[in-house]
């Protein structure tokens, strides 16, 4: 099925260069494993690497590289999991400015979460 129809809602909202990015790494994905959840998994594997979602969208990141520590793996090493911060950029945001975010997005008890806990606070108050 090709990527257009595949894609969430959040990249809709986004800029046409997140769109294509997705959109080329799932039809590629496709190629390679068949459609399904590893062809989302992939895409949205590429779009961490460039892009940030950011309340209801995405947007590009300061710098490319990885965004957490899970996407920093590869090979085998990837393939155990571990854990992911729902796109929001841990690695290229400083505490200061996660702590930013979860107070625009009204998140209780900020003041005495460490960085990783304001970023998967703030990721799921952006779900």
């Amino acid at each position: 099925m090709p990527a257009s129809k595949e894609m969430p809602g959040t990249l809709k909202r986004s800029p046409a260069k997140a769109q294509r990015t997705w959109a080329k790494a799932h039809d590629s994905a496709v190629e390679s494993y068949g459609e399904g959840e590893r062809a989302h998994r992939t895409a949205n594997a590429a779009l961490k690497h460039s892009f940030e979602k950011v309340g209801d969208h995405w947007e590009p990141k300061d710098e490319k590289g990885p965004s957490d520590p899970q996407a920093a793996k590869s090979g085998k090493e990837a393939r155990r999991g571990g854990k992911t911060y729902g796109g929001v950029d841990v690695n290229g945001n400083t505490k200061e400015e996660l702590y930013e975010r979860a107070k625009k997005l009204d998140v209780e008890g900020r003041s005495k979460m460490n960085k990783k806990e304001l970023a998967e606070a703030v990721a799921r108050k952006q779900d």
